[in-house]
């Protein structure tokens, strides 16, 4: 053989040897990817089922440090949580020494202080469990419930991006009448026998107070977020306008992701990813309503999109609002952690993994039965919408390889 064949054979060898080694490299990369995702997975599965317990061994810091100590850019708790148990019973039955009218928003909440300076958000029962709320998806009151169904979802998923949620009976008239201030208790009434009060917020009417039974009321509290890490509120890209007639830009233009993608904070990092993510969570819950969001302050970006304010979901499980995936089946891409997370919990794997999530909390059952095969179904949708995408634009265009470490940044 001629040295010039020779030499052209040598390349051809060679080129043969490089492309194979990247792809069994990239294959051996995505097979050890999808491995954790699936270890993951089940030790999200093994720890799922939370016991509402007082002690916590191995420490002397309180639930509340402890829970703080948690919160890092890209998560509010991490995927180990032993202590869960423990901060949730904290949640649920400290004493609590202060309550006053909830912070800035539309629905009616209060904001109390617990033992050790904890504060919480306590949203009112509103609705018996098999309520169906009719008319838009973001009509009716806060439901309470939601708020504790969506923080376990947020952990079935993964994301972690949710503040920490537990169901609570309290007695208004032992319990926050004695502790409240002023601006509160001159809220409070009594109607027939029942003790009640309206708040202060947007919507809030004297009309229509949220009731005990008697005096112990059913609620939620939600753990506030440590004072370290001050929020930053977002327009969402994908919001309504909520004016008849107007339609937002998304609604009507089909490359409106293009322009997404070239503005801050979505032009870079992983807050698009997010969105989707998002997009996702919103869907599987029927939350219409998310049109701000929060993360923290002075992240460039960096920050994940907090899930706050999860309580105008879980209305009505006949629901099934499309446009709230707009973010996904107009960008057409999604993470693949959560593309597997997503796969692993179909064929009603996601239905019982809620049920046993929620088994132990205070206001169990949480759900009734209507929604929780609603999210198995809209789980279904999420899952052949992602198909629709891969088939046109391929594989390896839509699903998105984003594994930040979850440290300070």
């Amino acid at each position: 053989m001629k040295l010039k064949q020779r030499v052209v054979l040598l390349a051809i060898l060679l080129v043969i040897f490089i492309f194979t080694k990247v792809f069994l490299i990239d294959n051996l990369d995505t097979s050890a990817a999808n491995r954790e995702d699936q270890r993951a997975f089940h030790r999200m599965m093994t720890g799922l089922r939370v016991e509402l317990a007082p002690k916590l061994d191995h420490t002397l810091q309180s639930p509340w440090e402890i829970a703080a100590q948690w919160v890092v850019p890209r998560e509010v708790y991490p995927e180990e949580t032993p202590e869960l148990g423990a901060i949730l019973h904290a949640m649920a039955t400290k004493k609590i020494i202060k309550a006053d009218v909830g912070y800035k928003g539309t629905q009616l909440k209060a904001l109390l202080i617990l033992e050790g300076g904890q504060k919480v958000v306590f949203k009112p029962k509103r609705y018996s469990r098999d309520y169906v709320v009719e008319g838009e998806p973001y009509a009716g009151y806060d439901r309470h419930n939601a708020e504790v169904a969506a923080f376990h979802l947020d952990r079935i998923l993964g994301f972690h991006r949710a503040p920490l949620v537990v169901g609570r009976f309290v007695n208004l008239r032992t319990e926050i009448k004695p502790v409240a201030t002023e601006q509160l208790l001159s809220t409070f009434l009594t109607v027939g026998n029942n003790t009640c009060f309206y708040g202060k917020c947007y919507y809030c009417r004297e009309t229509e107070p949220a009731c005990a039974d008697g005096d112990t009321m059913e609620g939620s509290v939600t753990l506030w977020l440590p004072d370290v890490w001050p929020l930053q509120k977002h327009r969402h890209p994908w919001g309504r306008t909520y004016r008849e007639g107007k339609l937002a830009r998304w609604e009507y233009d089909e490359s409106y992701c293009d322009a997404v993608k070239k503005t801050s904070p979505y032009d870079s990092g992983p807050r698009l990813l997010d969105i989707i993510d998002t997009a996702v969570f919103d869907y599987l819950i029927g939350n219409a309503d998310r049109h701000h969001y929060e993360s923290f302050q002075d992240d460039e970006g960096a920050s994940m999109l907090i899930l706050l304010d999860n309580a105008k979901s879980f209305g009505n499980p006949s629901l099934d609002e499309r446009s709230i995936l707009a973010p996904l089946y107009q960008c057409c891409i999604i993470r693949v952690s959560t593309w597997n997370r997503l796969n692993y919990l179909k064929n009603g794997v996601l239905k019982s993994a809620l049920k046993s999530a929620m088994a132990h909390d205070p206001i169990s059952p949480v759900l009734s039965d209507p929604h929780l095969d609603a999210v198995d179904q809209r789980l279904l949708s999420v899952l052949v919408t992602v198909k629709q995408c891969t088939d046109q634009f391929g594989m390896d265009t839509v699903l998105v390889e984003d594994r930040m470490p979850l440290s300070h940044l």
